[in-house]
């Protein structure tokens, strides 16, 4: 049985955790868990990470209603970082696009290459 302890984490007790759409591929944000926001998830099939800001559990879409639910979890080779793969619901950004990674940089110009959900698309 996987344990969260044989994991690599850092001084503050966290891992780094990428989510992405098990469906597309598309990388949709970072964030951080500790041993019990993995054990929660694996648990429940939510996705909870750590707010360090807050320091405290966050389950992805508690207040927004853009739910991450667990489709799988992997770990990478070093076992310090996570990947989830994730069915999302509704934007996985606190800016309301699909992604966190909207902006590009492009001939060293930050160019934002996605409009939040609901409004005019950006070209990219």
């Amino acid at each position: 049985m996987f344990d969260p302890a044989t994991l690599r984490f850092d001084a503050n007790g966290l891992i780094p955790a990428i989510a992405q759409d098990h469906a597309s591929g598309e990388v949709l944000m970072l964030a951080w868990m500790n041993a019990e926001a993995v054990a929660r998830t694996l648990d429940t099939g939510r996705v909870t990470y750590w707010s360090r800001s807050r320091a405290s559990f966050w389950v992805k879409g508690e207040s927004s209603g853009h739910v991450q639910r667990l489709v799988e979890m992997r770990l990478d080779c070093d076992r310090d970082c996570l990947l989830v793969l994730v069915d999302q619901s509704g934007p996985a950004c606190h800016t309301n696009r699909r992604t966190c990674f909207y902006t590009a940089i492009r001939d060293r110009a930050e160019v934002e290459i996605m409009a939040p959900e609901g409004t005019a698309s950006t070209v990219s």
